[in-house]
């Protein structure tokens, strides 16, 4: 198998487990956060300073990068790990959920999807076979079955078909696959919010024998306690010596959430989003850090912070660069958000190996307000 699994520790409390990822570009300790770099980059930083930030694996997007620059592209490339100059481990998502987002631009059919790029207009098809073509082009480590993420809210019919030809599409994407002993294929739970889909979802899914399993069609739009609701009679029915992945999620709340109930791998753009906007995520919470009251403030942005951002520059400093519109914000704030979330994850790990979890999250939410 090109990607495998290792449970090194269960939380005795809990369903949190600390586990190895062995991947052909490297092992990776979960649980972990995995910053994305949508269009291969993860925005205004470098691979080097992504690295920095303690980053194992990145997320790029198997839609965006065949809109641009190409399959062609990618292939003469000698892949994604290349032409991006990453040398740790990558997963690409199917490109589903960004094709499904494009509303009245696409076209579902059972052979799979007909759209219009969001760049152009021209028109396009991705299905099983074409997903993993591309994914197969990136050279990935880890690639995603392309999957139908229905919306928030949907009626039960809807989402009862969108599951059952997840699950057919599933199949023909295992069938489909190349690369089998270098690039691993999750499958994709699917179901809305619907236990009893979500239940024959997770088991359909499991019998395909995959080697990692993702939770999709979560982080839509629901409330979050929902989405715990949906994770506690989902997580069950996935089995123990595979890695468990929730798509698209990284408040740290939800970080927290998903590892007390079994989660091992996680991602989400808003850490770099908000850091766009001039946000950051620090251990008291979030800081804005264009308000007036960090004019003349000369302290670190988080004191308890190791990164690069915090060690050198003051929150004053970081509050003229945004206002100034200086690129350099952007790139400090977005990596100090990604060391903040990567060194929570370290503490969780720490945690769950000292059979102190509990504890730890209490600590951490007495202090942290969001």
């Amino acid at each position: 198998m090109a990607v495998r699994y290792e449970l090194i520790k269960e939380c005795k409390d809990t369903g949190a487990r600390v586990g190895k990822l062995h991947t052909p570009h490297g092992v990776i300790e979960t649980p972990i956060f995995m910053p994305v770099g949508t269009q291969a980059t993860v925005k205004s930083l470098t691979p080097e300073d992504v690295k920095r930030t303690g980053a194992q694996i990145i997320l790029s997007n198997t839609y965006h990068l065949y809109i641009r620059p190409g399959t062609r592209v990618m292939e003469k490339a000698g892949g994604l790990h290349k032409f991006m100059n990453w040398d740790k481990p990558i997963l690409t998502d199917s490109g589903g959920y960004q094709v499904f987002s494009l509303g009245d631009l696409r076209q579902i059919k059972e052979e799979g999807v007909t759209f219009r790029s969001h760049l152009d207009g021209s028109k396009h098809f991705i299905g099983p076979e074409e997903a993993m073509y591309i994914q197969n082009v990136l050279g990935s480590d880890i690639m995603m079955a392309f999957d139908e993420c229905a919306p928030y809210p949907a009626e039960y019919d809807y989402t009862k078909k969108s599951m059952e030809r997840t699950l057919r599409w599933a199949k023909r994407c295992k069938d489909a696959h190349k690369n089998t002993d270098k690039q691993a294929l999750f499958g994709i739970v699917q179901g809305g919010m619907y236990q009893d889909l979500r239940e024959i979802s997770a088991k359909e899914t499991v019998a395909m024998d995959f080697p990692g399993y993702a939770i999709g069609g979560l982080s839509v739009g629901e409330p979050k306690p929902l989405m715990y609701e949906v994770l506690d009679y989902t997580l069950p029915h996935l089995p123990r010596e595979k890695a468990r992945y929730l798509m698209g999620v990284g408040s740290i709340d939800a970080l927290f959430e998903g590892v007390e109930r079994g989660v091992d791998m996680f991602d989400c753009v808003l850490q770099t989003r908000i850091a766009r906007n001039g946000t950051a995520m620090t251990s008291t919470g979030k800081v804005v850090i264009k308000n007036a009251k960090y004019e003349e403030d000369f302290s670190p942005l988080d004191a308890e912070c190791d990164c690069y951002c915090c060690q050198n520059f003051s929150k004053a400093y970081l509050r003229h660069l945004i206002k100034a519109n200086e690129i350099l914000g952007l790139r400090l704030l977005s990596e100090h958000n990604l060391r903040f979330t990567l060194k929570t994850m370290e503490n969780i790990r720490k945690a769950i190996m000292e059979d102190s979890f509990v504890e730890y999250k209490k600590e951490f939410f007495k202090k942290y307000i969001y």
